[in-house]
C-alpha cells in the first residue's frame, strides 16, 4: 500500500534535499522527539540559525518528516511500498535510502508512542432495558406517555461502570435508524478501504 501525500506535505518535505544527510538524520531524531514530548520552538530556532533559513521552514520540514514516519508506521507499510511512496517526491537515491533507514529504525518506537497516545474508551459489556408507559395521572385521565429506560454496562481498564439512559420511543427509533444507516455505510467500498488502511 502506498502513502498518499498531499501537495502541502510534498512542499514541506521539499526542504530535505537542500540539506546534508546528517541534518536529515537529525530532523528524523527531532521528529521522533516531537512525537514523544511535543513541539519545541527552541530546537527549530537553533536549527534555523545553523542552516540560515526561517524557523517556519525547519518546522515544516520536521512536521512533514513526522507525518511521513507516523503514517508509514501506522500502516506498517513494507520497505518496497515506502520506497515507492517517497519515489514520487523526486529525491536522490541517497536521501531515499536515508529516509528508508529512518523509517525502519523508528517504526516500532513510533507505533508504541502512537498506541500510548490513543484514547482509552469504554467498551460495551451488557445492556438491560425496560419500557414504562404512563396511562393516566390525576390531571389527565387518558394519556399514553411511553418511556424506554436503558441500563448500559461498560468496561474500561477492567473497571465496570453503568450508565442509565431514558428516552421516548420516537427518539430511540431515530437512533436505531441512524445506526442502521451507519452500518450500511460501513459496507461501501470507501469505508472498506479506510478500514484496511487503519489496520
Amino acid at each position: 500500500m502506498l502513502l498518499d501525500l498531499s501537495e502541502e506535505h510534498k512542499e514541506h518535505l521539499a526542504f530535505l534535499p537542500r540539506v546534508d544527510s546528517a541534518v536529515v538524520a537529525e530532523f528524523g531524531r527531532i521528529a521522533v522527539e516531537f512525537l514523544r514530548r511535543g513541539s519545541n520552538p527552541k530546537i527549530y530556532e537553533g536549527a534555523a540559525r545553523k542552516l540560515s533559513v526561517s524557523t517556519d521552514t525547519v518546522q515544516h520540514g520536521v512536521e512533514g518528516l513526522t507525518y511521513l514516519l507516523t503514517e508509514s508506521s501506522k500502516l506498517m507499510i513494507s520497505e518496497l511500498d515506502f520506497q515507492d511512496s517517497i519515489f514520487v517526491l523526486g529525491f536522490s537515491e541517497e536521501l531515499n535510502r536515508l529516509l528508508l533507514q529512518l523509517y525502519l529504525d523508528n517504526r516500532k518506537e513510533i507505533r508504541t508512542i502512537l498506541s500510548e497516545l490513543a484514547p482509552d474508551l469504554p467498551s460495551y459489556h451488557n445492556l438491560e432495558w425496560r419500557l414504562d408507559v404512563q396511562l393516566a395521572s390525576r390531571s389527565l385521565r387518558q394519556q399514553i406517555k411511553p418511556a424506554v429506560t436503558i441500563k448500559l454496562h461498560l468496561n474500561q481498564n477492567g473497571d465496570p461502570s453503568t450508565k442509565v439512559l431514558q428516552t421516548d420511543p420516537a427518539t430511540l427509533l431515530h437512533l436505531v435508524q441512524q445506526l442502521e444507516q451507519a452500518l450500511e455505510e460501513m459496507k461501501t467500498n470507501h469505508c472498506r478501504r479506510v478500514l484496511r488502511n487503519i489496520k
